[in-house]
């Protein structure tokens, strides 16, 4: 990087520069100008000079000059005006020298905020380039928050800089030493003084701003501080919940605050210092100029147009000075904290450049082995991790590498996934150093996967897809609109320095996974998710999801043969009473009386709970029909029978489970409520309180809660009010709920309540878990289950993948790897989060999965049960970062050492 932003700004807009530069140049040619001609209609004009005679007139406009070689020369000559007529054509030459400087100023402007901005791009996707290069132990030393702010936050001002870095200076400079020679021109004694007072600002003022800079420095520093300690926080906010220690955090940031608040204040005194310093400068020169060029003008050594001048000058004078001033405390801030940046983003030995360079032909496989010379790995505080070691992995073999841990065998396996580099020896592949080989050959031909799992937010199929995006595949089909906006922006990128990659192309590349285009891309992804045993959790969530029938059309079609289908299937298995389907004209006992009472989804978030109760016609059907008397008094009952159960149970108590209707936050507000309400009727309650106790009825089940409370009267009214509800539905509120239909598809309601079309009974034990294997076989069936599959796919992540349990963490990030179909595949405990039994099954499906159709990459795999290591062709045997044993396991097995020892 360029240590000094001055450079760094030269070197890339050096052209630009040079171009505003001379607009600039130009500009002071009508700004001199308009300083002159308030004199010349003072004096002119309105005073009358010139003007003497009875019809007296002046030549405006002469255009003539003496050019050297030629002579007098005489472009134009001019216009005979009198008086008045002179007076409105220099107004009107004014006015023209205004707007003329107004659109200098404009384009000015205007040129270096483009300037500033593409240089902002620049430098942020620069800064971005290097922590894509940093070596791979720096990110252990780094904190990610004061990373991302100091790219987003502390180089915007440089940007804004870009553009004034040189154009200010010349600018303003300029217009300062253009209003300061006129004044000279026009008195020597008035232009003395106001370059004293020019020089005394120039000189005191910077002067007084190097605390302001030091201040400024140290208050980047701890906001800086202040982000990345808040960043650990977020990061760490189970480690805090789960010792006690948010208050210590509290204390912490209480603390760091206070300084922040410290430095500020001083901050703010010391700055309008400053400025009173400066704006009393600033207004003792007209003092001056009034006292001493009145003086002047009084002694007849000075006219009144002079003094009008000057005066009309030195105007325009304090504020490209002041803003001079501003400028250069400007560009020794940028300044400090570009140095800042440059300190922290100067890391070295980034990665070569060479080795990111986009690739986009197909690379060819590694046919050569993995050999290992002298290998030796340290951690930050110099330990040894591995020492010296020295093997060689050839194609297709398949590794076991075991040892208990701290043994090295992590951190050898992180070597040759390239995660870690070496302090001393070799890894090379085909004569070839790991680390000089292009990671469009490692990214592609080999794969590594450890326990450590990262997913950026996304859909799932986005992050399980990441590892086939290495380049633009196919380029996006624009319309003529979009054409020329791609077109603008990639030149825009260009002179950016930023690449003109298009992110909207199809970056997968199908063929790297078996697959031809996006159309057959779940028939190569569906056996590598089966492999890690995570196809029916992917299941489970597409069936929890709503499902856009626009995209999948073939689900829709084909719900009504699902229901069917299933009904049969259940009757053939005699479990015809484990669903209970949606009738029209009867009541749901295993549905909530909310649902039974809508009979439909609401479409959220246009239509909620809240919304719905408060409509109109909502409120008046619960009038006409009586329902809401009994189900106030049914909400009083089940507030009653739920706190005299419940109210001396601790809150993680597991009967709260069964309570859908009633959190143990809730039990003390329900019993207060009660207490309110005794011996009140439901016309006494307030709206409010009738609110809180119908809703306890709406989410009520008697299989499940079996407080005896719905009567068949009751459910007999339910019904009736259903059946009204819908027969004079208002149209709003029609588009907002969708009534159940056996014959078609409900959008708002999930897949799975799309397919039961009812639910499941409470009764039956482990009803959901078989219901939703048969559903599977159903889809199969069918061939929907892809499609099923693809809704599953788009579940979202959140941030970091924390909305999937660690253990699908674990096996996604597996899944991912395997995906790519490398030559070589680096396992690393890739899955301990996982019981033994599971992590068994798992290898061994992808030790089978990875080895068919002729297909045997290596596998080089760092294995938590050391029984496994009889599926691989070789064993190393780490110990204390050295290699202990190597051999089959036949042969380890029998022998009496390390290896026995782990098996036993």
């Amino acid at each position: 990087m360029e240590k000094s932003l001055a450079r760094y700004i030269w070197k890339n807009t050096r052209l630009q520069q040079l171009w505003i530069l001379a607009v600039v140049a130009a500009s002071m040619v009508p700004y001199f100008l308009s300083f002159d001609l308030p004199k010349q209609i003072v004096n002119g004009p309105i005073q009358g000079d010139g003007f003497e005679g009875p019809g007296a007139r002046q030549t405006f406009m002469h255009i003539a000059y003496d050019i050297p070689l030629i002579g007098h020369v005489e472009f134009f000559q001019g216009l005979q005006l009198n008086r008045f007529q002179m007076l409105m054509a220099l107004s009107l030459v004014f006015l023209a020298l205004v707007v003329l400087n107004g659109l200098f100023k404009f384009y000015i402007n205007t040129y270096k905020g483009r300037l500033g901005e593409r240089m902002l791009r620049r430098i942020r996707f620069e800064l971005i380039d290097r922590v894509l290069r940093f070596p791979p132990i720096h990110f252990k030393r780094v904190k990610s928050a004061e990373i991302a702010t100091m790219i987003k936050d502390e180089v915007e001002p440089m940007g804004g800089f870009t553009g004034d870095a040189f154009v200010s200076p010349a600018l303003l400079g300029g217009q300062a030493i253009t209003a300061l020679a006129f004044i000279i021109v026009q008195n020597f004694w008035l232009g003395m003084i106001a370059a004293g007072i020019v020089g005394v600002q120039a000189i005191v003022i910077p002067r007084m701003r190097k605390r302001l800079l030091d201040l400024g420095r140290q208050r980047q520093l701890t906001a800086r501080e202040l982000s990345g300690r808040v960043g650990e926080i977020v990061d760490g906010i189970g480690t805090i919940h789960g010792n006690d220690t948010s208050n210590l955090e509290r204390a912490d940031i209480a603390s760091r605050l206070g300084r922040i608040f410290s430095i500020r204040y001083d901050l703010y005194q010391w700055k309008f210092l400053v400025k009173f310093i400066n704006n009393f400068l600033a207004q003792v020169t007209p003092f001056l100029f009034y006292a001493i060029g009145g003086y002047l003008a009084l002694q007849g050594r000075l006219d009144i147009g002079q003094l009008v001048a000057v005066i009309s000058a030195y105007k325009d004078l304090p504020g490209p000075l002041k803003e001079l001033i501003d400028w250069d405390q400007m560009r020794q801030d940028v300044q400090v904290k570009y140095q800042q940046v440059y300190e922290q983003f100067n890391v070295e030995p980034l990665i070569d450049s060479r080795i990111q360079e986009l690739a986009t032909a197909p690379v060819g496989a590694l046919t050569g082995a993995f050999v290992v010379t002298n290998l030796s790995l340290s951690d930050d505080s110099g330990a040894r991790l591995v020492d010296h070691v020295s093997v060689e992995i050839k194609p297709n073999e398949t590794v076991a590498i075991v040892g208990p841990n701290g043994s090295g065998a992590e951190a050898f396996a992180e070597a040759l996934g390239r995660m870690v580099w070496p302090d001393s020896g070799r890894i090379t592949i085909d004569g070839r150093d790991l680390l000089d080989m292009p990671e469009s050959i490692t990214g592609r031909r080999i794969s590594y996967a450890s326990s450590d799992t990262f997913f950026f937010h996304g859909t799932l199929a986005s992050n399980l897809l990441y590892g086939l995006k290495h380049a633009p595949m196919t380029d996006p089909v624009y319309d003529e609109r979009e054409a020329l906006e791609y077109k603008w922006h990639s030149a825009e990128a260009e002179k950016a320095g930023n690449p003109t990659l298009d992110l909207n192309s199809d970056w997968v590349d199908y063929k790297a996974a078996g697959a031809s285009g996006p159309e057959d891309i779940l028939k190569a992804i569906r056996p590598v998710l089966d492999a890690v045993l995570i196809s029916q959790d992917i299941l489970d969530l597409a069936l929890r999801s709503t499902v856009n029938t626009d995209v999948h059309v073939a689900l829709g079609d084909h719900v009504v043969a699902l229901r069917a289908s299933l009904r049969d299937r259940l009757r053939d298995e005699g479990l015809d009473t484990i669903v209970v389907p949606f009738d029209f004209d009867a009541y749901n006992a295993q549905a909530t009386v909310g649902e039974n009472l809508l009979f439909g989804t609401m479409k959220r978030p246009l239509m909620t709970n809240r919304r719905l109760a408060a409509h109109p016609y909502f409120q008046q059907l619960f009038r006409e029909t009586g329902l809401s008397t009994d189900l106030y008094d049914m909400g009083l009952e089940i507030a009653e029978n739920a706190v005299e159960l419940f109210h001396d149970l601790p809150p993680d108590h597991p009967f709260f489970q069964q309570l859908t209707f009633m959190t143990a936050d809730d039990i003390p507000t329900y019993q207060a409520l009660l207490q309110k309400l005794q011996s009140r009727r439901f016309e006494d309650a307030t709206p409010e309180e009738r609110s809180a106790i119908i809703r306890l009825s709406f989410a009520y089940i008697e299989p499940r809660h079996r407080f005896g409370l719905l009567t068949n009267e009751l459910m007999d009214k339910i019904v009736s009010a259903r059946k009204q509800f819908h027969e004079h539905i208002p149209a709003d509120l029609a588009e907002l709920i969708e009534r159940y239909d056996a014959e078609r598809f409900t959008p708002s309601a999930s897949l799975m309540d799309n397919v039961l079309f009812g639910r499941i009974a409470y009764q039956q034990a482990d009803a959901s878990d078989r219901i939703r294997g048969i559903m599977g076989e159903l889809f199969d069936a069918l061939d929907l289950y892809d499609d099923v599959l693809s809704i599953g796919l788009e579940f979202d992540v959140g941030s970091g993948g924390k909305r999937l349990t660690m253990v699908q963490r674990q096996k996604l990030n597996l899944a991912r790897a395997l995906l790519k179909r490398s030559d070589y595949f680096i396992f690393n405990r890739p899955l301990s989060a996982l019981d033994q039994r599971v992590q068994d099954q798992i290898t061994r499906n992808i030790i089978e999965g990875l080895h068919e159709e002729g297909h045997r990459p290596a596998i080089i795999w760092v294995l938590s049960n050391a029984r496994l290591a009889e599926m691989f062709d070789r064993i190393l045997l780490f110990d204390r970062g050295g290699l202990a044993e190597a051999g089959n396991y036949p042969e380890l097995s029998e022998k009496n050492g390390m290896f026995k020892e782990l098996l036993s």
